[in-house]
């Protein structure tokens, strides 16, 4: 993929590049409190508001995406019903490594380390690459702060946040809420936002404009003359690619946490990316599989 000849913005199009999915680049600091601590009630009353959509999404299964420009950045959140009990999601979404192994799904996270921060926190820096051929030392590195927020039989809740980022990028927020439906389904909620410069905006509007205008989200705003969904681009439809990738690394690893389930969790990833092939299509299967192998075996890390 190409980017602007003034601005790589080709990166922001992995999370928390995050997904995914931030920083302390010039000093980390704890993330700023949150205004109300989720609960599960206002979690259930979500569900039953989406219920509708959730019941008839496009995405052939319960999952519903919305996207929003917000006074400073960008805002992806995905709603989904699985069918997994809360217990299982607890047991394994609340440590920090496993959510490096999360990550590390996607297709421009090349690593994750996991060290020690302020205040007993647990800080994920993932190093992120603008493309998925670029090697390990250009990737940009993005170190989370990570926190669970609140964990009970009824309602997980985990953040990462990061205050600063590269190229003008500011206040990443990754959050997971999930909450129990009955002893076999919960619902999930993931968020993913950032802030970004006037610069950063105007360089990302350019390229999306130019080389990536053939990049779009999942958000139908019409139909085009031969009859076909008209999808929404630019900013939003940047975001909401986004989002569902990393909506999908967390489908794929909770399918198959375990430590020696690697590959299997990989080629789920995979797979649900290519159900969407006009949006999140980039490479093909054995590409992908062989760079995953060669980042854990850089790593050190059992195949």
């Amino acid at each position: 993929m190409s980017s602007s000849p003034h601005l790589p913005v080709s990166w922001l199009h992995t999370l928390a590049g995050a997904l995914l999915l931030a920083a302390s680049v010039p000093g980390l600091a704890a993330p700023p409190e949150a205004p109300a601590a989720p609960t599960a009630q206002a979690l259930r009353a979500t569900h039953q508001k989406l219920r509708e959509k959730l019941d008839h999404s496009s995405f052939g299964r319960p999952v519903q995406l919305d996207s929003m420009e917000t006074a400073d950045g960008l805002q992806g959140d995905v709603y989904a019903v699985v069918e997994h009990p809360l217990s299982e999601i607890s047991s394994a979404l609340k440590g920090s490594a496993h959510w490096c192994d999360v990550l590390t799904l996607h297709i421009n996270n090349r690593r994750c380390l996991v060290a020690n921060g302020p205040q007993g926190r647990d800080i994920l820096t993932l190093y992120v690459v603008r493309r998925y051929d670029k090697p390990l030392d250009q990737a940009f590195e993005l170190p989370f702060v990570y926190h669970v927020v609140g964990s009970s039989p009824e309602h997980l809740s985990v953040e990462m946040s990061a205050e600063s980022g590269p190229l003008g990028t500011s206040n990443y927020s990754v959050k997971l809420e999930a909450v129990a439906l009955d002893e076999r389904k919960s619902f999930l909620h993931f968020s993913y936002s950032y802030d970004h410069n006037a610069m950063v905006r105007l360089g990302t509007m350019a390229y999306l404009a130019t080389f990536g205008s053939d990049k779009v989200g999942f958000t139908v705003i019409g139909k085009t003359p031969e009859g076909q969904p008209d999808y929404i681009r630019g900013l939003r439809g940047l975001v909401e690619r986004n989002a569902m990738r990393y909506f999908l690394t967390l489908d794929a690893y909770l399918a198959a946490p375990g430590a020696d389930q690697v590959e299997r969790r990989q080629r789920r990833w995979f797979a649900g990316a290519e159900q969407y092939p006009r949006q999140l299509h980039e490479i093909d299967l054995d590409t992908y599989l062989a760079l995953k192998r060669e980042d854990r075996q850089r790593d050190g890390l059992a195949r």
